[in-house]
């Protein structure tokens, strides 16, 4: 069964939704018969690429028209759901353009390890506050997980896996995706934005029975 999810490296709640789908899917009983598709989507893909800002900066040039203290206290609510799954986070992290970051989601992907690296890029974005729009940071988040650092600096130097990001955007355009994460277990079903654990696991368990038995297998 084919589960594709499509998110962003710095939307909070896509950290957060991670989280409760990987705790739904290590206890579903047909989790070995799941494969995990990650898609690119940009919250703010005007920025411009090689830089990054504080984050409430960021925050308030997208929302002028939203009090810093309105911005704060979203993050606030965002915290505390973070917390609630065990998550670190921190609010003095930078923001800035995700594009060279999906491609190298990709990178990872080829290699079998796009789960791993996109925990990664989350724990280093949100709990560590780290820079993960330096160059050296990436390449040292995407080699801890087992990539060659020659591959990474290889992909942002060049223009590798530019197409793929643009292809799960067009994807995402023509589902009408407008928030993340956004799941979709099987092509049959949707679940748009950060839902329950709970919500989740009835998710697989659904899709699982619509399939044909022929399809299935037992776990």
């Amino acid at each position: 069964m084919r589960v594709d999810i499509w998110s962003d490296v710095v939307c909070p709640w896509c950290y957060v939704g991670r989280a409760r789908f990987d705790r739904a899917l290590a206890a579903f009983a047909h989790r070995e018969e799941v494969v995990v598709r990650f898609h690119s989507y940009e919250l703010n893909p005007t920025l411009p690429r090689g830089g990054s800002e504080a984050l409430l900066d960021a925050l308030a040039r997208k929302f002028p028209d939203t009090p810093r203290t309105r911005l704060c206290e979203r993050e606030h609510r965002v915290a505390d759901a973070a917390r609630d799954e065990g998550l670190g986070y921190r609010g003095d992290r930078r923001n800035g353009n995700t594009f060279d970051l999906h491609r190298l989601l990709h990178l990872a992907g080829d290699a079998g390890e796009a789960a791993q690296a996109v925990r990664a890029l989350h724990h280093a974005h949100f709990a560590q506050a780290r820079d993960v729009f330096a160059p050296d940071v990436a390449v040292e988040v995407f080699t801890a997980v087992g990539l060659p650092a020659a591959e990474v600096r290889r992909v942002l130097d060049g223009d590798a896996y530019t197409e793929r990001v643009f292809a799960d955007q067009r994807a995402a355009h023509d589902m009408r995706v407008t928030g993340i994460p956004f799941v979709v277990v099987d092509r049959t079903i949707a679940v748009a934005g950060a839902r329950s654990t709970d919500l989740y696991t009835r998710t697989l368990d659904t899709a699982w029975a619509r399939r044909p038995r022929a399809r299935q297998h037992v776990a």
